[in-house]
């Protein structure tokens, strides 16, 4: 399990200093079992009366790895609270890796935010970082957040375990999704293991790498397959419609509401819900997710009482949420509850062995489609396909095929008017250290897209069927890249 990279240890503790009111230890503190590694007396006594003051049972302070080692092994606590600094030859994370050989759960203590310090103590997998002088606040979010994560990943280990057990040949394949490269198997042995638990899922990837395809393979495999599977685009969701869209409504709850509405979140009860584009939400919504996340209820709007709702959440974005969240713009309470379970869905241009298989079969399907014959491409069109770098992923190749299938003169494809070359070779200017950013490739990306569209956005031939995203999605990106229509 990968857990957020922070550029220093308080990034990590700021980020919990803003924890939303509707955050409550999940996990009863009572019969916990906490050490305490840390050298510093005067320290290490005031983390002890704010864990014995919440109801944690601290066994003892140990001043050395030593003593660590020894109290863990008499012991065996819940929870170890580890000095990276310690008095005597071996340090904390000498202490972290023997921890995480016996699969016990850690949080580093530290007033040291040395980069090279960081990054050895990052190499552990840590469950979290404190920061001195402690606050009870941060103290016991931390606790409850780095309790959380073992849990799952106690679960999905044991999950994995079973599956390892069990042969699954390289070339099979899930419903709905097409290849057998290595990236993409990796992929796949990630969903057969998350897919039968109640596990919330954070799909991560470019648009159009096919995650919507991951979130029906989730749910088809789940024990939750006979209910329903609801789908939402955040970045779509009207700001003035959101909790009505989301949560419901009752009659007469606002002007205009004139029966009672059933919300997305009651609909998908008993089966899942997807939250694409979740790195659009507002922090309004995402505080009212988190609540849903944690307590398993829904205010209806206007409604007076809570409803429970039972419903396994999946999300993906294809923004860094590590970064919003560093930034400040995304949750971090909200991002460890969906980032339990990771899936990262490779780009095209990263599993271009895949390409003859997806040819083939959209090939086939719009074929059907459109009621045409064609029997596949030259050697010229497939290597055009696989020189070409997929900007817009699968969904790209998607559309490209449906065109040229529409457009073909006789029975097979060869040739394509891509909408421009990018190579998948390096630049001499990229070596040279000139390499675009992520925004500035999105605003080039979307640029050329508008040229080839003549400036329109919305419509057939528009740019947002070129990029095949939304309308909404499209607008809101250009507004926020500062990108000026053209014609």
């Amino acid at each position: 399990m990968k857990f957020p990279e922070y550029k220093c240890i308080s990034t990590f503790v700021f980020s919990i200093s803003g924890i939303c009111p509707y955050l409550r230890l999940l996990h009863n503190p009572m019969n916990k079992t906490i050490l305490i590694v840390e050298d510093n007396y005067v320290e290490a006594s005031n983390l002890q009366r704010i864990l014995l003051k919440a109801g944690y049972a601290v066994l003892e302070i140990a001043m050395s790895v030593k003593e660590a080692i020894t109290t863990v092994e008499q012991t065996r606590p819940d929870l170890v609270l580890i000095d990276i600094f310690l008095k005597g030859s071996r340090t904390g994370i000498e202490l972290a890796y023997w921890l995480g050989e016996q699969n016990i759960a850690f949080v580093y203590l530290s007033a040291n935010s040395n980069q090279e310090i960081l990054s050895q103590a990052k190499k552990t997998e840590p469950y979290g970082f404190l920061v001195k002088p402690f606050r009870e606040k941060d103290v016991l979010v931390t606790l409850d957040i780095a309790a959380y994560l073992h849990e799952q990943k106690q679960k999905l280990a044991v999950r994995k375990e079973i599956l390892s057990r069990e042969l699954f040949s390289q070339s099979e394949v899930l419903p709905g999704i097409i290849g057998k490269s290595v990236k993409l198997q990796h992929t796949l042995d990630m969903i057969r293991v998350v897919a039968p638990t109640d596990t919330s899922v954070l799909i991560l990837g470019e648009s159009g790498t096919g995650k919507e395809r991951v979130v029906d393979c989730i749910h088809s495999m789940s024990s939750r397959k006979s209910k329903p599977l609801i789908k939402i685009n955040c970045a779509a969701l009207p700001a003035s419609l959101i909790d009505s869209e989301l949560f419901g409504h009752e009659k007469g709850a606002f002007t205009g509401a004139y029966e009672k509405r059933i919300g997305k979140f009651e609909q998908a009860s008993g089966g899942t819900i997807f939250l694409d584009e979740i790195g659009e939400m507002t922090s309004d919504l995402q505080i009212k997710l988190l609540r849903v996340l944690q307590e398993k209820e829904i205010d209806r709007v206007g409604g007076k009482a809570s409803i429970k709702v039972n419903v396994r959440v999946v999300a993906a974005t294809n923004k860094n949420l590590e970064a919003e969240v560093e930034r400040g713009h995304f949750r971090m309470d909200l991002f460890y509850r969906l980032n339990v379970f990771p899936i990262t869905v490779p780009p095209l241009r990263e599993r271009k062995d895949d390409i003859p298989l997806l040819a083939e079969f959209f090939i086939a399907h719009f074929n059907k489609k459109l009621d045409r014959n064609i029997k596949g491409l030259t050697g010229k069109a497939m290597a055009e396909l696989l020189q070409y770098n997929w900007p817009g992923n699968v969904r790209e190749l998607e559309h490209l095929l449906e065109r040229s299938v529409l457009l073909a003169g006789d029975e097979t494809i060869k040739s394509f008017e891509l909408p421009y070359h990018q190579s998948a070779t390096i630049h001499q200017d990229q070596l040279a250290g000139k390499v675009k950013t992520m925004e500035q490739n999105d605003i080039d990306h979307i640029t050329k897209v508008l040229k080839l569209a003549k400036g329109k956005i919305s419509g057939p031939g528009g740019a947002a069927e070129l990029l095949n995203l939304p309308y909404s999605t499209l607008v809101s990106k250009i507004r926020k890249l500062g990108i000026k229509n053209v014609d």
